[in-house]
């Protein structure tokens, strides 16, 4: 039987996913390579035989995504799979035309064909965009469930960026195990905060294997999105978090869109520090979108856990790296709280070096602040280093995971903490009781 060539486009986290549920033992394709895009460090490696399947012996190569219209010819693929998030319509529209220029069709997979089932009642918690406050969101999700006498498990999106054959479960209960896997700064800051609040944590490669194993230890399965995907599982609520200081882009980016138009629940996050014109705006297209989705309102009040070595000083602000990366937000909670301090951001990029200073330069719209990026041991001596020059009095961590764990900070350092407050009604607890 001929069998249909595939290239599936990614970035190492739907495309894996994409590829088991739907191409891995699949006989009537053939995919013939990943792309990979966002993530430093993928491109150049291979999808293993022991995650490929019996149907690809020597496992799969990821390419870098600039080779895409030449790999399609080269392959004569007749089937392109866009696969991962956070982009532009846009972005995703380009895309589509280097394929069909190249001679492919150009596929979206969705919920459908894409979502496992449960045994356990899933609650999931995605956004419009990265960097929206979808981490405290879910954080308060688990307080609630665990508030009832529930049990409750967090699977977080996947960030696999080490050795593959080694994440095909991860199961984390302490923070040890994020040393045990050898996390990078990216996965810390997902994982950590939950371990803090005694959470268990499943991730990886494969989610059907991740699925049955925490079903085991759970009452509620609660879905930790990444990168405003849309979930892995099939959900019994869906929560899916709006920024109004982007908004206009639950119309415009790719899955956003799609999350917003599923939601059972809106959170229209930031009410505190954006403009009312671009609140109600949001208000209106939430309705416009998904007019049977409750609407529930809050804020992400910031706490400097010692104001006292920010106020009035010179500092350095350093921030989420995927929030103002390609989360496109020119600066985040450390910039606002040192401001409202009276501080005075004293800008990184002229002291940036290698794999940093390249993090600047693609991504000019960054504001005066430093990005933690951490995909690899490489990448983490760039930033301490960079973190080294940069003439400050003192630092402001914006991380969710705590920085100074890993790095040899030269200065005092103090962390920025914010969670979600809902603001009137209704709240998570009551939307939830309803849903649930």
């Amino acid at each position: 039987m001929r069998k249909t060539r595939v290239i599936i486009m990614g970035a190492a986290g739907r495309d894996f996913h994409n590829f088991n549920v739907v191409f891995r033992d699949n006989p009537e394709y053939e995919v013939v390579a990943f792309t990979a895009a966002q993530i430093p460090g993928i491109a150049g490696r291979r999808y293993p035989p022991e995650l490929a399947g019996p149907l690809y012996p020597d496992g799969i190569p990821i390419e870098p995504e600039e080779h895409l219209g030449e790999l399609v010819r080269k392959h004569q693929v007749e089937r392109v799979v866009f696969a991962y998030s956070d982009v532009s319509h846009q972005y995703v529209m380009e895309r589509a035309a280097v394929a069909q220029a190249a001679g492919a069709d150009f596929w979206l997979l969705g919920p459908s064909a894409t979502q496992l089932s449960a045994k356990k009642p899933v609650v999931a918690v995605c956004a419009v965009r990265t960097g929206c406050g979808k981490s405290q969101t879910t954080r308060r999700v688990a307080r609630i469930l665990k508030s009832w006498g529930k049990k409750v498990v967090v699977v977080r999106h996947p960030m696999p960026y080490g050795d593959l054959c080694q994440q095909v479960v991860q199961r984390f209960e302490s923070l040890a195990d994020l040393d045990r896997y050898r996390c990078t700064i990216e996965e810390r800051e997902e994982f950590e905060p939950h371990l803090r609040e005694g959470t268990v944590v499943y991730a990886g490669v494969d989610y059907e294997k991740i699925l049955r194993m925490a079903e085991e230890e759970a009452d509620v399965i609660l879905w930790d999105g990444g990168n405003n995907d849309f979930p892995f599982f099939k959900t019994n609520a869906l929560i899916v978090v709006a920024d109004p200081l982007r908004a206009g882009h639950e119309r415009t980016y790719w899955p956003g869109s799609v999350n917003i138009r599923m939601a059972d629940v809106v959170v229209i996050n930031k009410i505190d520090t954006a403009p009312l014109e671009a609140i109600e705006r949001l208000r209106q297209s939430v309705a416009e979108l998904n007019p049977r989705a409750r609407v529930v309102e809050a804020a992400s009040p910031i706490l400097v856990e010692e104001p006292e070595l920010v106020r009035g000083k010179e500092v350095l602000a350093i921030e989420d790296g995927p929030t103002v990366t390609h989360g496109e937000m020119p600066f985040g909670a450390g910039a606002v709280a040192a401001r409202k301090l009276g501080a005075t951001l004293v800008d990184p990029r002229p002291y940036a070096v290698n794999s940093i200073r390249e993090t600047f330069e693609h991504y000019p719209h960054l504001g005066p602040v430093l990005p933690a990026m951490g995909y690899g041991e490489e990448q983490i001596r760039d930033l301490a280093e960079t973190i080294r020059r940069v003439p400050c009095e003192a630092i402001v961590i914006a991380t969710p995971v705590d920085l100074r764990r890993l790095i040899d900070l030269p200065k005092p350092a103090t962390r920025v903490r914010y969670e979600l407050q809902e603001i009137g009604h209704p709240t998570l607890e009551e939307v939830l009781r309803e849903l649930l």
